[in-house]
């Protein structure tokens, strides 16, 4: 038993990240986990999953050598091989955030956390249970998990259904892979298994493939992924599923017709869901979004005096970055420090899939529903210099402002590198610069960049290159 001045229960991005931030504070801060440090970030989901779409990047690249006048023979791929590499930048991150706990002095509680009365946390381990106490306060950064679809018949069996978890330690790629769910995870996934060799299917009850991207990034990266042959069924009801020792069977409508999909393996991919049974929310009155999440504050901030929740635990946008930030909050609110409230709007979405799409702000489709009177700037990367160098002119860069001062409304890049250049339109919206002063600052040619540029003279009806 020891008492702590801040307990966090989960060390994934937030909880790590707000533990660290809390300890430069001066707090004496634990952080319980009962796996790696990291969390699904680092272990079973941003970190791996992005190690294997840069292989897919280089088997595709490589298909394509030749017009860049270089001899490579045939591509050979194992998915096996990228795996296991995968795996291996997960575990260096993952000792990476140990070096920084014994760096900044964070104690690192082994097992599992449940919360207890007056900022107490007993802490299960090898059939032992402790309890200890943070006097000021207790933050539960629980994360989230994967889940099934149970009511069409897909209950994970981590055989023929599987999730993300299981996809990420495959010994090889199967043969066909239907992939149900073309959100970030779907897409990602529909990417490498198609550069490795499956038949990918990837099915999506919603109109477009990313549902949360604007209606335009969802049309461009459809197109891009039926070019490679992937068979993307949008607008798709899957009415039933019948799962075998070797393959899946789905019944699925789509465009009025029923159709019947057949593969050897079913990714599961429709989401995450709070990980919050099992924790002591319940018995300690912690109070519950609608939807399951725990309810807090701008301060993160529960119902319950001292007890704090950040990160996908305390609701979307589930994102590794936004837990992280919610963790910096914490540690500067616990501490008694002024700080700067988390912007929601200003959070930027990024899928790797290839090509990669960034955003930030509002859709197209949000800023019609919400009567506002704005203009559009768009330019393709097909008329951008560096993307022709590189030979990847897929995408584009749009950006919706308003109409009378300029104000950036919303930005969406499809392309390549995508998600490192969505960061310039964070700060700009963050800072509220206008159209003008973007178009202002210099880019650097040839970048890919310019297109941003460019979207925003398109903007203002002054588009040069296209």
């Amino acid at each position: 038993m020891a008492t702590y001045d801040v307990i966090f229960i989960g060390g994934g991005s937030a909880g790590y990240v707000g533990a660290i931030r809390a300890a430069q504070l001066g707090l004496n801060t634990a952080v319980v986990e009962k796996e790696g440090l990291g969390g699904t970030c680092v272990l079973w989901g941003c970190i791996p999953a992005k190690a294997l779409l840069e292989a897919a990047n280089i088997a595709n690249r490589l298909k394509h050598a030749a017009e860049f006048g270089v001899t490579v023979g045939e591509v050979k791929t194992d998915y096996g091989v990228a795996m296991k590499r995968s795996r291996d930048v997960s575990i260096k991150n993952s000792k990476g955030v140990e070096f920084l706990f014994k760096k900044n002095k964070v104690a690192w509680i082994k097992g599992t956390g449940v919360l207890g009365p007056n900022k107490t946390v007993k802490v299960t381990a090898d059939g032992k249970t402790e309890t200890h106490t943070a006097t000021k306060g207790v933050v539960i950064s629980t994360g989230s998990r994967v889940k099934g679809l149970p009511q069409a018949g897909l209950d994970l069996n981590k055989t023929t259904v599987i999730s993300s978890d299981e996809a990420l330690v495959l010994q090889k790629a199967p043969k066909s892979i239907a992939i149900v769910g073309a959100g970030a995870v779907g897409c990602e996934f529909a990417d490498v298994f198609n550069a490795f060799g499956s038949k990918v299917t990837l099915i999506e009850a919603m109109p477009q493939v990313l549902p949360l991207e604007d209606e335009d990034s969802g049309k461009e990266v459809a197109r891009a992924f039926k070019k490679r042959g992937i068979d993307v069924m949008a607008g798709a009801k899957l009415t039933s599923a019948r799962a075998g020792k070797s393959s899946v069977k789905l019944a699925v409508e789509a465009q009025g017709a029923k159709h019947e999909v057949e593969a050897d393996v079913v990714l599961v991919a429709t989401g995450r869901q709070p990980v919050t049974d099992g924790i002591g929310l319940k018995e300690a009155g912690v109070a519950m979004t609608d939807r399951g999440f725990i309810r807090i504050n701008e301060r993160m901030e529960t119902n319950v005096n001292g007890v704090y929740a950040i990160g996908d635990v305390a609701g979307p946008p589930m994102l590794a970055h936004k837990g992280e930030r919610e963790g910096m909050i914490v540690a500067e609110v616990i501490a008694g420090h002024t700080f700067h409230p988390l912007s929601y709007g200003n959070i930027p979405n990024a899928t790797y899939c290839h090509p990669e799409v960034a955003s930030i702000g509002l859709t197209e489709a949000q800023v019609k529903e919400m009567k506002l009177d704005y203009k559009v700037g768009k330019f393709p990367f097909s008329a951008n210099g560096r993307a022709r160098t590189s030979g990847e002119t897929d995408g584009f860069v749009k950006i919706i402002r308003d109409a009378k001062y300029g104000e950036i409304l919303g930005a969406h890049i499809v392309g390549a590198h995508a998600t490192e250049m969505i960061h310039e339109l964070a700060v700009a919206r963050e800072n509220e610069f206008t159209v003008e002063e973007i178009e202002l600052a210099i880019h650097a040619h040839p970048t890919l960049s310019e297109a941003i540029a460019e979207a925003t003279l398109d903007a203002m009806g002054r588009m040069i290159h296209a």
